[in-house]
């Protein structure tokens, strides 16, 4: 049985366990709320790329760019995004599973036939996958202590001059997709090449063919400046996603940590205060005992 010095320094220990958490908690909140501003502000960003292209390219009835080629899936690029630290729940362990399913389910000859290339954005995916002897193309632990657009655009260019030379014919980027603090949704999306837009309305085409835009120098032209700027949109909200989706993860898990040395601290509490009158009890009972002895005698 514990004695009351072990319980008082369990008490002790866990007490100090609560604070730390406590204050990892608050971190994440104040992070939190910078992030979140941050993929807020970049989504509308990237849905008007989206929108515009979608409708230049059904007003020019589709386009010649070669970033819309769909080919036979030889080889294939996947980027995972997860975090630099641990102490986030499931938060990172949700993205890798996920990457590993659709590996293992779709592109496990590829994988074994060298035609699988990993790149790994945040320690935690580095680390996992390199003990398990994946061939890692691109490795980038301790982005997210400076991230930064530049980040996302050279990712991007990277991708898309390989594609484009026939090394990749498929890219997908897999993360968590912030929601809310409580909430992020492990997410698959296919970058390269890049999916048909989602046509509007009948009745807003033809009101778009109405007017009498002009464009300099031409559609055609617009719609190849805008496709490389909607890919690098593209990428940096997923790791601006993943980021929020991280803190909110890590938050979420100091909280319940929290709540949790709360409850244990009450439970100790009350063990001790079991043990210390038990003790005090026994301690009477034997005063009690040798008193009487001595009457006795």
């Amino acid at each position: 049985m514990a004695t009351l010095r072990d319980i008082k320094s369990r008490i002790k220990g866990v007490t100090n366990t609560q604070q730390i958490t406590k204050a990892m908690k608050m971190v994440s909140a104040a992070r939190l709320r910078r992030a979140q501003e941050n993929i807020i502000n970049a989504r509308p960003y990237s849905r008007k790329i989206a929108e515009v292209l979608s409708n230049l390219i059904a007003v020019e009835k589709g386009s010649s760019n070669p970033l819309f080629e769909e080919r036979e899936v030889d080889s294939v690029a996947i980027v995972v995004i997860t975090s630099d630290r641990g102490l986030c729940g499931s938060f990172n362990m949700n993205v890798i599973r996920s990457a590993e399913e659709l590996i293992n389910e779709k592109y496990n000859l590829l994988k074994a036939n060298g035609k699988l290339a990993l790149y790994c954005v945040g320690k935690k995916g580095v680390d996992h996958f390199k003990k398990r002897n994946y061939k890692l193309t691109g490795s980038y632990p301790g982005i997210f202590s400076d991230l930064n657009f530049e980040f996302a655009s050279s990712l991007t260019t990277e991708l898309k001059q390989k594609f484009l030379k026939r090394e990749y014919d498929k890219v997908i980027v897999i993360f968590n997709e912030f929601k809310s603090v409580i909430q992020q949704v492990t997410t698959h999306k296919q970058i390269l090449p890049i999916v048909p837009f989602k046509s509007e309305s009948n009745e807003h085409l033809e009101q778009l063919k109405t007017f009498d835009f002009i464009f300099e120098p031409d559609k055609q032209s617009i719609i190849d400046a805008l496709l490389p700027r909607h890919l690098k949109a593209q990428v940096w909200t997923s790791l601006l996603d993943s980021y929020a989706a991280e803190l909110g993860a890590r938050m979420t898990a100091m909280d319940m940590a929290t709540e949790n040395a709360k409850e244990m601290i009450r439970s100790l509490n009350i063990l001790y205060n079991k043990e210390r009158q038990a003790a005090i009890t026994t301690e009477i009972s034997e005063i009690v005992s040798g008193a009487n002895a001595l009457k006795d005698a």
